[in-house]
């Protein structure tokens, strides 16, 4: 089959929106589609009990309801809420910015949206360029740098806080919390003044925005994950604080997911996108999924799909309890810079890549630079030019197509690959909806903390001792902890803490303070 004929075979398109996904470029025959029939049926069905209320996260014994939940989402009581609130906090100008105080999909989704609609020097514009929309920082992490590089520009008087946390104990979420409520005390302000709740309703978040007394508490559903929940309370509260139409937002989402609801693979593409993901890494993610857009305001997709792809589909045991260690590695950049990056290796270098290229056909300028032709040709050019070099190389690539860059586009990209992503789950029998290997390093961060606390109890119990990290282990009874002590010894030498170190003939000598 010729290119020409291949391309108009495999690609989808929907005349309405202009979105169109191209799997051409992949190396697949019929027959390996034809193979897979038992695959579609059985996903097929799984989708249709998930989007029925079935059990879809056995691990927690959980419906999975974001697909369903954002049908009638924008005409519930909760939406209009989250508007009046959004609206009454922007018209009364108490507030000049927003911190989004969440981690994973708790931010991802909130900065993606932000940066992809609203631009990346969005919080330079004048408030009457923002049309009374916030400024939008993000606390995203526990590290300490983060927090004062916030303070550095924040001004607590004029700032909102969302604490976001389903359970309410995400600790790197608290931690943030903890240290920003004892900014606002140290200056005489009460954060619950300053403060909401995004939470699951009883949650240690819940009460303890009860007890501070903040501005508002947003219940958040335990059937909707941290990493699909863009399109639910978790994306809204933010993007309507910043004057993001989140209805329309919604809206494409939810053409996008009656799309995808076919039963029918050759006109379903996330079912189709699923199945190459499925045949190019040999139904055992042996492949890269690279993601370049090629737009700037589209660099953050690539780490959105890192967790919304590689935590739901990384994982060790399948459904039945067998060890199957699946999952899809996600890197990206963007196009036109990429081809100063990473675009030799994908090339020249190893073969174990398929690359998805997004681009984006409305010129948000026209800015000609040689003649008749513009900015906007060059980035046409150079995608082109990328797909066919690549293409020529045997190397394997899917492009999708959008006219523009809208909150309605952005809903049937992130829908896309959920629904995407809740198939392939099924093709690979695993459970999607679920993260074991996250609780695993929380419980592994639990015992190196326990640690730091025996040794700080028997540094308190001995003042003035001194030695090797060997020896404070041994002061602490922890002998084969040693390395590990060694890095807690360091970190409170140069931090000025509760020791003091010297180098005696190339090893470092501790002496508690």
């Amino acid at each position: 089959m010729n290119w020409i004929d291949r391309s108009e075979k495999y690609t989808l398109r929907d005349n309405a929106s202009g979105f169109a996904i191209s799997f051409a470029g992949m190396n697949f025959q019929d027959s390996d589609l034809t193979a897979m029939a038992p695959a579609f049926a059985r996903a097929a069905s799984e989708m249709k009990n998930l989007e029925a209320g079935a059990i879809k996260n056995p691990d927690e014994q959980r419906k999975v309801t974001h697909f369903t939940d954002r049908i009638s989402y924008s005409e519930s009581a909760e939406f209009q809420e989250v508007e009046a609130f959004a609206a009454s906090v922007r018209a009364e100008g108490k507030f000049d910015a927003v911190v989004v105080n969440g981690i994973g999909g708790s931010a991802l989704g909130p900065q993606l949206m932000q940066f992809a609609v609203n631009g990346p020097y969005w919080n330079e514009l004048s408030r009457e360029q923002r049309k009374n929309g916030l400024k939008i920082y993000f606390l995203d992490n526990t590290d300490s740098a983060g927090f004062a590089d916030l303070l550095a520009v924040m001004v607590p008087e004029k700032t909102l806080h969302l604490v976001i946390s389903k359970s309410g104990g995400t600790q790197e979420t608290r931690n943030n919390m903890v240290a920003m409520e004892d900014f606002y005390a140290a200056r005489g302000l009460k954060f619950g003044d300053h403060a909401c709740a995004v939470t699951m309703q009883g949650s240690l978040l819940y009460k303890h925005a009860q007890e501070a007394n903040y501005l508002k508490i947003f219940n958040m559903a335990d059937s909707v994950g941290g990493r699909t929940s863009e399109t639910a309370i978790v994306g809204h509260l933010p993007a309507a604080l910043t004057g993001v139409d989140f209805k329309t937002f919604l809206a494409g989402a939810c053409a996008m997911d009656a799309w995808t609801r076919n039963d029918d693979y050759t006109a379903n593409p996330a079912m189709f996108l699923a199945a190459m993901w499925y045949i190019a890494g040999n139904h055992h993610g042996d492949r890269n999924m690279v993601i370049v857009p090629y737009s700037d305001r589209l660099v953050l997709l690539s780490r959105y799909l890192q967790q919304l792809v590689m935590e739901s589909l990384g994982k060790e045991l399948d459904l039945d309890g067998n060890v199957v260690h699946q999952g899809l590695n996600v890197f990206g950049n963007k196009g036109g810079t990429d081809a100063h990056a990473f675009i030799q290796q994908l090339n020249d270098g190893r073969d174990d890549f398929f690359a998805t290229f997004i681009e984006v056909q409305k010129d948000a300028a026209k800015l000609p630079v040689d003649g008749n032709t513009a900015m906007g040709d060059y980035l046409h050019g150079f995608f082109e030019g990328l797909c066919a070099a690549l293409r020529n190389k045997g190397r394997q690539i899917i492009t999708i197509t959008i006219p523009q860059i809208t909150v309605f586009e952005l809903g049937q990209i992130i829908a896309l690959y959920e629904r995407a992503v809740a198939i392939y789950a099924e093709f690979i029998n695993i459970n999607a909806f679920h993260q074991p290997g996250v609780q695993a390093y929380k419980l592994a961060a639990k015992d190196a903390l326990a640690l730091r606390s025996e040794l700080l109890a028997a540094i308190a119990a001995n003042p003035g001792f001194s030695g090797s990290a060997a020896d404070f282990a041994k002061l602490a009874k922890r002998d084969a902890d040693v390395v590990e002590i060694s890095g807690i010894l360091n970190r409170a030498a140069v931090n000025g803490e509760y020791v003091s170190r010297q180098d005696v003939n190339g090893n470092w000598v501790y002496t508690v303070k």
